[in-house]
């Protein structure tokens, strides 16, 4: 039976997943199909005889139609254009018109959340101009699911108080998925992926002992390039330079425009390993030594069979710089970081044999070590496993850990635990109950039972739990502090 002293006071307002909200992809015509050259090849040649009045009007119609919807849809098609220009063998018959008209054929929208809309974080909003007494502004990410659940990574601004009052900002397009941006890699995270992938041989070594600590992209293609012959023509080495390139990839950096609302930017999937979604982003905002804070977020990048931990980094939500999180604490999903250094560590929950929460340890070759269990799935409501539902929140009575836990049915409901602030491998305190389970109102969805977290917030004396009802909207959830803890002290020895 799930029961608490504490209950969560739910907020009457929820967001919803908004089929309108869209971006351009890349779109080639039977690219899964065995002739998608000739489909795509065809295409262009219909467009190139199409005649002059009329490849104007379509285009101009077409720009009309969808021009509101996308910021600079001409530089779009124009680039799309590029994409695809390899397949245009009459492309002194095309003019500019006909260039763009065949960039906008080879794309199309796709909805970032006509699935589904879930599994929030929420921390304090870089903005927090004109605003009341009592008032904050928080930023919250979303896990945004489209067409063939591919995941993305989204935003929406809330404003929380006075006291248990919220506001969510609206969130109309366009969207934008930012540009790339330039990156500074880290030879120690390289080495650390080609040991877990098993490439550590001597091509790699060779490779790993010409580069700095840091490198660009032309330093690191210079030290592929200078490989001495007796390695380059070995069988093996054209797999493991492959490989190089590829964990190399891992790190990159992404940034949008200074003109973008932080509920028009999206996250979207930049490479292989992450090509099938970016899932349950857990921001927290961390902050240094020397009182300089930083927003950091986990989240987990999929490709179709795989799972990969990323870690984000990004001063102002507006660049973002992504990295590989390695070692055996990274294994498996759902890691949350500390908000600060405890005791000098940099420390995070993790969850690295499937069903146990623990607590990793970051080691000064920049891996997580092999976690301290910290809570298994013990309770009825949580015998199948249990994981965190975002970062840590400092508190005066120790680190509030608030955590989900998966019973009969699949049913999923949040809990949660007190850490002692000094040695946080330590639980102090746990809630015998549950803190907020699925009520009538959220068993149906895209996910039916489920209520999840990845991040909540504190301000003043209220817990403020943002969360995902089955995956169907994401609705806000308040508990005041003081009653909370004094339910787990008193749960402690239940």
């Amino acid at each position: 039976m799930v029961v608490t002293g504490t209950p969560a006071t739910r907020q009457r307002l929820t967001l919803a997943p908004d089929p309108r909200r869209v971006i351009i992809k890349l779109f080639v015509p039977g690219e899964d199909a065995a002739v998608a050259h000739t489909r795509a090849h065809d295409l262009v040649d219909r467009i190139a005889d199409l005649d002059p009045d009329e490849t104007e009007l379509l285009l101009r119609r077409t720009l009309h139609d969808f021009g509101d919807r996308h910021r600079d849809l001409e530089g779009t098609f124009q680039h799309h254009y590029e994409l695809v220009r390899h397949r245009v063998t009459r492309t002194r018959q095309l003019s500019p018109t006909a260039r763009l008209l065949v960039g906008a054929y080879f794309s199309h929208e796709f909805a970032v959340e006509a699935a589904a809309l879930c599994n929030p974080s929420m921390v304090a909003h870089p903005d927090q101009s004109a605003l009341r007494p009592g008032q904050l502004r928080v930023a919250v990410s979303l896990r945004q699911i489209g067409e063939g659940h591919l995941s993305s990574i989204g935003f929406a601004s809330a404003v929380l108080g006075p006291g248990s009052h919220l506001a969510v900002q609206g969130r109309p397009g366009p969207l934008v998925t930012g540009r790339p941006g330039h990156v500074q890699h880290r030879r120690d995270l390289l080495a650390a992926g080609l040991r877990e992938e098993g490439w550590d041989n001597e091509v790699s070594a060779t490779v790993l002992a010409t580069l700095p600590e840091h490198y660009d992209e032309a330093e690191f293609e210079r030290a592929l390039g200078d490989l001495p012959p007796d390695l380059l023509y070995r069988h093996t080495t054209p797999d493991t330079l492959e490989q190089l390139r590829r964990t190399s990839a891992a790190s990159y950096a992404v940034e949008f425009p200074a003109d973008t609302l932080l509920h028009e930017r999206v996250l979207w999937p930049a490479t292989a390993a992450e090509s099938n979604g970016m899932e349950d982003a857990r921001f927290v905002r961390y902050v240094d030594d020397a009182g300089t804070p930083t927003y950091r977020a986990t989240y987990t990048a999929y490709d179709g069979q795989r799972i990969a931990p990323r870690a984000l980094t990004s001063d102002d939500l507006r660049h973002f710089r992504i990295d590989p999180m390695r070692g055996p604490g990274t294994r498996n999903k759902g890691i949350a970081l500390f908000p600060r250094a405890v005791g000098g560590r940099h420390l995070a929950l993790c969850r690295s044999d499937g069903e146990t929460i623990g607590l990793t340890a970051l080691a000064d070759d920049n891996t997580w070590r092999a976690p301290v269990p910290l809570h298994g799935p013990r309770r009825s409501w949580e015998l199948i496993q249990v994981g965190n539902c975002g970062s840590p929140i400092e508190t005066d009575a120790g680190w509030l850990v608030l955590t989900h836990g998966v019973g009969p049915m699949r049913r999923y409901a949040i809990g949660a635990l007190l850490l002692d602030l000094h040695r946080p491998e330590r639980v102090i305190a746990e809630l015998p109950g549950a803190l907020l389970a699925p009520d009538d109102t959220e068993r149906e969805g895209y996910v039916p039972n489920v209520v999840y977290s990845c991040g909540a917030l504190l301000h003043g004396d209220l817990l403020w739990l943002p969360y995902g009802a089955s995956d169907a909207r994401v609705g806000f959830a308040t508990v005041p502090l003081a009653p909370l803890v004094e339910a787990m002290v008193q749960g402690r020895s239940s």
